[in-house]
């Protein structure tokens, strides 16, 4: 698995001749480093970073990417101190009520990955208006993973396949690879081709553990609040030079 950056000069980058990966994922990392280098609160990190997620998920649907899955909340983060958690629900907040407000001849379709029940309750009904105003556009898929946890989604999954075969709807024996993806939060979608984690960690951090299975990853040490398009050309450069042989030879 090849993970490191390249030298090519982004500026140079046609990405219209290139092979895009159908499926992008992204872990949204380094906000509070950032905010830490610059004297700030972490707050003003995730502030900067909501600007980078909007950016970036504009031009991925500008350039043809066909899934964006972003990994903006996960399972472990309530772990953190209330004041940061109050300011990434400000943003949340922020971002759905704009995509409600001034996005309304998008081509963006939204949709949430987790369990979204742990959120206040304003927020969550900006979900549901969220995916349902964008239910019927035929534009790029934006899976916001929210609340979101690789090993509680599975755990999610097999529950509801033990429910089934409890109740006589279901033998056990016909539980495969396929009944299993169809009972995750990205059912009817194609895994992940390219994974990227900007900020320098070598972790998967619980993300889409079971649909990552054959995704080229790609690290780069910017902080995400310092990510840009040129950042992402690389990485995406760099992706279509891969021999994805998905365990053959």
């Amino acid at each position: 698995m090849g993970i490191f950056s390249n030298n090519s000069n982004s500026n140079d980058i046609d990405i219209s001749k290139i092979k895009l990966p159908e499926h992008l994922g992204i872990i949204m990392d380094g906000n509070g480093r950032w905010a830490k280098k610059r004297g700030l609160p972490r707050s003003a990190g995730h502030k900067a970073g909501a600007s980078t997620f909007r950016t970036i998920t504009r031009y991925c649907s500008d350039i043809g990417i066909k899934h964006l899955t972003l990994y903006a909340f996960s399972t472990e983060n309530w772990s953190r101190p209330k004041a940061e958690i109050d300011a990434l629900m400000k943003y949340f907040k922020q971002y759905l009520e704009e995509a409600l407000r001034d996005f309304l001849d998008d081509t963006v379709k939204i949709k949430f990955l987790g369990d979204i029940s742990a959120f206040p309750e304003d927020l969550r009904e900006l979900m549901r208006k969220n995916e349902e105003v964008s239910a019927d556009r035929n534009g790029m898929i934006l899976n916001l993973a929210m609340n979101y946890g690789g090993r509680a989604e599975l755990v999610n999954a097999f529950r509801k396949l033990a429910q089934e075969v409890a109740e006589g709807e279901l033998s056990p024996d016909s539980i495969d690879e396929s009944l299993i993806s169809s009972c995750l939060y990205t059912a009817g979608q194609p895994d992940p081709d390219l994974i990227i984690r900007p900020s320098g960690e070598y972790r998967t951090s619980n993300f889409l553990l079971w649909q990552s299975a054959y995704a080229e990853y790609y690290i780069d040490d910017v902080l995400w609040p310092d990510y840009t398009k040129e950042h992402l050309n690389k990485a995406l450069l760099e992706y279509s030079k891969r021999n994805r042989r998905f365990g053959g030879v």
